[in-house]
């Protein structure tokens, strides 16, 4: 067999729902995400990382520089975003078979909404790591779907479970998720009644293969720090996962305040009228759906559908925020939130597969078809629309640190007293009272962490990367720590803020420059 053959047998092999899933993920990718893939626009993390080796085994990201691999240690935006689509558009297939998804166009409405949701944005704004991010994504999807079609498949399925965790910890609650929700539909299809041992086998296998790769993961981990002499960094809490100071009681709590707070006041999940409008019509027509399935299957006469529903209420918060559980100082902000694209996708999801026994007729099922088509169109819009205007303020951002640092290297440079490779002490933010926020997309983007604000620079070391990728110069910027003990001096507390005519000077062999606002709160 010839390479074309090859290829050509394996395309034949495809359903069309799978094929519709990958080319439209990647068409509506493309078509969202092209400025920011043809552009070098990066946010404060991807100034020091025009070339970085992914070696994140600190945060526990073994994976990590093996997943980055494929496309170089460069950030090269536009061969990292195909990659990263090419990647989301197989996660769009293995969900259209793990969901039993069987029409084209709801296949394509999961890759739509997968590709557009705005936590997909803010992967893209620290692109260097997208690709990896992406292979993380479809390797917890593919842990379920295995552990779903093969008999023993929840060995593999707990491999790539921990090889997910390896490169970036915060889709195990995607898998989590997709696990409950296959373990309701056994209850919906009516498996409980037909045979009770084979779905508490099944149920078994996802918690068996969810124990079993956290485990190898956390294993792999240890064993690699130990060869490399490393130790867990306090980033995000990772050291001391598990060590909830309030107790479990306080941290469970707050995860269920922040499930609600996010999905009805994050400005993210719906951004506007529309956007909320569609999420409600999608909405109702899932509750119709399980309405007319529940009278069906009389459902209401049984207690146990009750149980479930009450079930599925209190499961659903700790398991899409499960990373709080072992890592309760967690800030948890949108690119490790991705899971939530799952509530639109599961309600479409199950309405295709049941949606047309509780539409009796063809005039019922054409209506029910157009509204949910239109309701998740609306949403895919609105999504890419606030990934673009996240885009267009990434953009700014990065001219107006361009502006602002051209200024400020002039005017170091122009110091008396200055010479190449003098130590320059300064903080990194930029001062409000000299520089008015111009930012107008806060509405918008006020969660999309690293595409909101005005600047770039929010630490010394982000004005040292910047002047050295940017402008080609260099700043030898004095150390955090050193910089701790010069914040408090009166000489640095007496000068003026860049741009005033003090806000830079030479104090005992060091450039003191005084970026931030001149008086302190």
């Amino acid at each position: 067999m010839t390479a074309r053959q090859g290829m050509k047998n394996l395309y034949g092999r495809l359903e069309k729902r799978h094929k519709a899933a990958f080319i439209g993920t990647v068409l509506l990718g493309l078509l969202i995400h092209l400025p920011v893939m043809l552009s070098d626009i990066p946010n404060h993390d991807g100034l020091a990382s025009t070339y970085f080796d992914q070696n994140m085994i600190t945060s526990g990201r073994w994976f990590l520089t093996v997943a980055c691999g494929f496309s170089s240690y460069y950030t090269v935006p536009w061969v990292i975003g195909l990659l990263g689509l090419c990647f989301l558009g197989l996660t769009a297939m293995a969900l259209t078979e793990l969901l039993e998804i069987k029409s084209e166009t709801a296949a394509v409405a999961v890759g739509g909404l997968l590709v557009s949701f705005p936590a997909l944005a803010s992967t893209f704004a620290y692109v260097f790591t997208l690709d990896g991010y992406m292979m993380a994504l479809l390797l917890a999807v593919l842990a379920v779907l295995v552990t779903k079609k093969k008999k023993n498949g929840f060995w593999i399925g707990a491999l790539c479970l921990a090889f997910s965790m390896g490169i970036y910890q915060a889709y195990l609650p995607f898998a989590i998720l997709l696990c409950l929700y296959q373990s309701a539909v056994l209850f919906a299809d009516g498996a409980w009644k037909r045979d009770r041992k084979a779905v508490t086998a099944q149920i078994a296998k996802y918690v068996g293969m969810g124990i079993l790769g956290f485990a190898a993961y956390y294993v792999i981990l240890r064993v690699l720090l130990l060869i490399q002499g490393k130790e867990l960094a306090s980033y995000q809490g990772i050291g001391e996962a598990g060590m909830a100071k309030e107790g479990l009681v306080s941290v469970v709590k707050s995860i269920y305040f922040d499930f609600v707070g996010f999905t009805l006041g994050g400005g993210v999940f719906f951004q506007n009228v529309f956007s909320l409008a569609a999420m409600i019509l999608l909405g109702l027509a899932t509750l119709w759906v399980l309405f007319r399935r529940a009278a069906e299957q009389k459902w209401f006469a049984r207690i146990g559908f009750y149980g479930i529903l009450l079930l599925l209420a209190v499961a659903i918060p700790p398991c899409a925020s499960c990373i709080r559980l072992v890592s309760p100082e967690l800030n948890y902000h949108l690119l490790m939130r991705y899971q939530w694209v799952l509530f639109p996708i599961l309600m479409v999801a199950f309405c295709e597969k049941y949606g047309e026994n509780a539409a009796k007729g063809e005039p019922a099922r054409s209506v029910f078809s157009w509204i949910l088509a239109g309701a998740v169109t609306v949403m895919i819009f609105c999504y890419g629309l606030a990934d673009n205007v996240a885009y267009a303020n990434l953009e700014k951002k990065y001219e107006k640190t361009y502006a602002y640092c051209v200024r400020l290297l002039d005017r170091i440079e122009q110091t008396e007293g200055y010479y190449q490779g003098i130590p320059v002490a300064l903080v990194g933010v930029v001062g409000e009272d000299s520089y008015p926020v111009t930012d107008v997309t806060g509405k918008v983007t006020g969660n999309m962490i690293g595409l909101s604000g005005d600047y770039l620079l929010y630490t010394g070391e982000n004005y040292q990367a910047f002047i050295r990728h940017y402008l080609g110069a260099t700043l030898n910027v004095v150390d955090v720590d050193r910089m701790g003990e010069i914040y408090y001096t009166p000489e640095y507390e007496e000068m003026d803020s860049f741009p005033g005519p003090g806000s830079t000077k030479v104090v005992n062999g060091i450039l003191y420059v005084k970026t931030e606002n001149a008086r302190r709160d």
